[in-house]
C-alpha cells in the first residue's frame, strides 16, 4: 500500500474522538472537523456562495506554495443504520491548481482493536488511485464500501495533498444495490482483461 495511504489511516485512526475535535470547530457546520497528519497546513471552511448553484459549499486549499502532509475535512458517524449495505458517499467536486491530489474518502471502523483504543478497519477507500488533479470543473466522485454488520462507525470526507484548492458540493449518502461494484483497493473487476492494449 502506498505511503500516503499508510499515513492517512494512521493520522484517522483518533477520529472515534471525535466530539473532542468538534468542539475546537466551532466555525463548521455541525458534525464537521479538521484533521489529517498536517492540518494546520491547509485552511478548511465554508465558502458562503461558491457552491455549484451559487449557495454554501466547503472547500480545502493549501496555505502555502508547499504545504506538507495532508489534510481534510470530515465527519464521524455511527454505522447502525447502514450495517449489512452497500454504502455510496458522493460529492460534487470542483478543483483549481491541486499539484499532487485530492479525494473524496470513506472508512468502515468496526470494534477496537485488542490492546488499543483504535478501531479495527473493515473498509477504506480514499480516491488515491483515481485521485482528482490539476484545475477542473464541478464533476460528480463517489465513493462505494460494504458495510458489515459488526460495523461502528462510518467516517468520510474530502483530503487534499499538496498544493491547490478544493471544492465540495451537493454531498449524498445512500445504500445502493449489489449491481454497484465498490471501490478503492480491495475492489475486484467483474471480468478479466486479457489485453496489453491500450
Amino acid at each position: 500500500m502506498h505511503a500516503i495511504a499508510t499515513a492517512f489511516m494512521a493520522a484517522l485512526a483518533f477520529s472515534g474522538a471525535a466530539p473532542a475535535l468538534q468542539a475546537q470547530s466551532s466555525d463548521l457546520p455541525q458534525g464537521w472537523f479538521r484533521a489529517g497528519d498536517r492540518p494546520g497546513d491547509y485552511e478548511m471552511a465554508v465558502d458562503p456562495k461558491g457552491g455549484r448553484e451559487g449557495k454554501a459549499c466547503s472547500f480545502i486549499r493549501g496555505r502555502s506554495a508547499q504545504p506538507q502532509g495532508f489534510g481534510t475535512l470530515m465527519q464521524s458517524i455511527d454505522a447502525e443504520e447502514y450495517r449489512g449495505k452497500r454504502l455510496r458517499f458522493s460529492a460534487q467536486v470542483k478543483a483549481a491548481g491541486i499539484v499532487d491530489w485530492a479525494g473524496l474518502w470513506m472508512r468502515i471502523d468496526g470494534p477496537p482493536q485488542a490492546g488499543s483504543n483504535a478501531p479495527t478497519m473493515l473498509g477504506f477507500d480514499n480516491m488515491q488511485s483515481r485521485s482528482i488533479k490539476g484545475t477542473a470543473g464541478w464533476k460528480r466522485y463517489d465513493v462505494v464500501l460494504d458495510v458489515p454488520n459488526e460495523a461502528r462507525g462510518i467516517a468520510f470526507g474530502i483530503l487534499l495533498a499538496g498544493a491547490g484548492q478544493a471544492w465540495m458540493d451537493e454531498l449524498q449518502f445512500e445504500t445502493v444495490g449489489a449491481d454497484v461494484p465498490v471501490t478503492g483497493p480491495g475492489a475486484l473487476a467483474k471480468k478479466p482483461n486479457l489485453s496489453f492494449q491500450r
